[in-house]
């Protein structure tokens, strides 16, 4: 039985300080039972079982990125459409998000088209 208002907030604090107990005694005990034998090939870079060769930059082409972005655009489009598929045919909705579906498809298909203008879609 709660008397004080403040009183909920103590079994809170509690189960934040026994959960952060249980993981610092979990890395501690993680830290005690691991091997520990550090050797100065142990502590060079490992890049694919490859020796590290020349400078740690390397350039990369910012249109790889930007396929990644309009893939997640057109992935999240996916995530809209179905549902709205769903809720067009309830009874109350049918003109009303049919409009705002041909808005929200007008808007990517401006992106669309901007990037197809950018030459972004190019893969060359």
């Amino acid at each position: 039985m709660v008397h004080n208002y403040f009183d909920t907030y103590v079994v809170v604090v509690v189960l934040l300080l026994v959960g952060a107990g249980i993981v610092a005694g979990a890395l501690a005990a993680n830290r005690m039972l691991r091997p520990d034998r550090p050797t100065a090939e142990k502590l060079t870079t490992y890049e694919c079982g490859v020796d590290p060769v020349g400078e740690g930059w390397a350039h990369s082409y910012v249109r790889y990125y930007v396929f990644a972005y309009l893939y997640v655009v057109f992935a999240v489009d996916a995530v809209f459409l179905f549902p709205w598929a769903t809720i067009f045919s309830a009874p109350g909705y049918g003109l009303t998000t049919l409009v705002e579906m041909f808005v929200f498809l007008a808007f990517l298909a401006t992106g669309l088209a901007y990037a197809g203008k950018k030459g972004v879609l190019s893969w060359v």
